[in-house]
């Protein structure tokens, strides 16, 4: 679990419900009507831009914000090396019995294993990555979409109540009830657009850009491996991911094979 996005997510809804419950009566900002114009006027329109099953799938993508567990990019080149030392004394059908935890890592190994050229297992391990991001990348834009629609239904909400408002202007008692109203549409649509749908997109596309990395560490690992690079040769390809304070790799070149 990403507890930045648990975290964030909790306290900014939270200052937000204090001050509403410290201002009075809660459930002032409840307003049905206004929940419906601005939920539903969002799901409608983000469905004209989309497909059902692509908005569905965002959703599905948009739970990575929140349960996602990252790939240590220094583990896996810890992988890679011990991978590369063990190819090298018992050749690839030696990495068969391997389990690296990782789905993608397990795919390039089976594929060199049944003893496809380096060519192919590269092409389709790239193809798998672009298309895993451009699925994440659908995901981003979905939420980003209602990001953006959100507030502008919340206006649309307003909008309407203040044109109800201004027809029943001869009662003057109704003028206040009718603007608060009004003004709960806004609220709605800010809310869902800065406290849920923004941070998503941007968490999501973070996400994104780290199973990038990963994936590309993984593939360049296969590609030595299957290449019969000398592991320390593999080991500082590798490292150049890493950001330099954390490129030491401590005592395991020690026990790399030489060449």
């Amino acid at each position: 679990m990403d507890l930045a996005t648990l975290i964030g997510f909790l306290l900014a809804a939270g200052i937000i419900l204090a001050a509403i419950v410290m201002g009075g009566d809660p459930m002032m900002f409840f307003n049905i009507p206004s929940l419906l114009v601005v939920g539903g006027g969002t799901i409608g329109a983000v469905l004209m831009m989309f497909s059902i099953s692509q908005f569905f799938g965002a959703m599905k993508v948009g739970m990575k914000a929140l349960f996602h567990k990252m790939t240590s990019p220094k583990e896996l080149i810890e992988t890679t090396i011990d991978l590369a030392n063990t190819a090298r004394k018992g050749g690839l059908l030696a990495l068969e019995e391997k389990d690296t935890g990782n789905t993608f890592f397990q795919m390039g190994i089976q594929m060199m294993v049944d003893g496809h050229e380096p060519d192919v297992v590269r092409q389709t391990m790239v193809s798998d990555m672009n298309l895993t991001i451009e699925r994440h990348d659908l995901g981003q834009k979905i939420f980003k979409a209602i990001g953006d629609l959100a507030p502008a239904m919340g206006m649309i909400g307003t909008l309407v109540g203040l044109v109800q408002m201004l027809a029943n202007m001869e009662d003057p008692k109704t003028i206040g009830p009718a603007m608060a109203v009004a003004l709960l549409t806004t609220l709605y649509g800010a809310a869902i657009a800065n406290v849920f749908a923004i941070p998503i997109s941007e968490k999501l596309a973070l996400r994104s850009d780290e199973e990038r990395m990963i994936k590309s560490i993984i593939i360049d690992s296969i590609s030595g491996i299957q290449e019969g690079r000398n592991p320390r040769v593999i080991e500082g390809m590798l490292l150049t991911y890493l950001p330099g304070s954390e490129r030491s790799m401590g005592d395991e070149d020690e026990e790399a094979v030489p060449a």
